[in-house]
């Protein structure tokens, strides 16, 4: 296309500048959302893994209790989680007991579990994730 005589130098050239403006804009868009995504991608994925750790946490709850009520003393160890979807997550569970009798001559027991599970170390994971839950029940 030849450029008419009779428009200015000043007119023809806006056109491109025009063009250049709108493709900046839109890469600086491109690349935003780009951020966003990887941000939030990232975000999701230690949300499910805080969440997998409650649960690794909240199953060493319940086999601590378990055995404290099957053998009527405190359990402590680290309750295998091969086999489950929860492998990846080392689990201790520490204990402490305390006896006494209540106001009808009965002895009563009680039982303060601490559950603490985690998967790895901190700072050696992107995604690691640590939850300690307690419970204290009456036996």
């Amino acid at each position: 296309m030849r450029p008419e005589k009779n428009v200015p130098a000043k007119v023809r050239g806006f056109g491109l500048v025009a063009a250049m403006f709108v493709m900046i804009v839109m890469s600086m868009v491109v690349i935003a959302m780009s951020r966003l995504s990887t941000t939030q991608h990232g975000s999701n994925s230690l949300a499910i893994q805080q969440a997998r750790a409650y649960q690794a946490a909240r199953a060493g709850l319940e086999w601590g209790i378990s055995r404290a009520y099957k053998t009527a003393s405190c359990a402590t160890g680290t309750p295998s989680q091969a086999g489950s979807a929860l492998a990846e997550f080392s689990v201790s569970v520490a204990c402490t007991a305390n006896s006494y009798i209540d106001n009808e001559g009965r002895p009563v027991q009680i039982f303060r579990l601490t559950a603490t599970a985690q998967n790895g170390s901190p700072g050696g994971r992107s995604d690691y994730a640590y939850r300690q839950l307690i419970a204290t029940v009456e036996r």
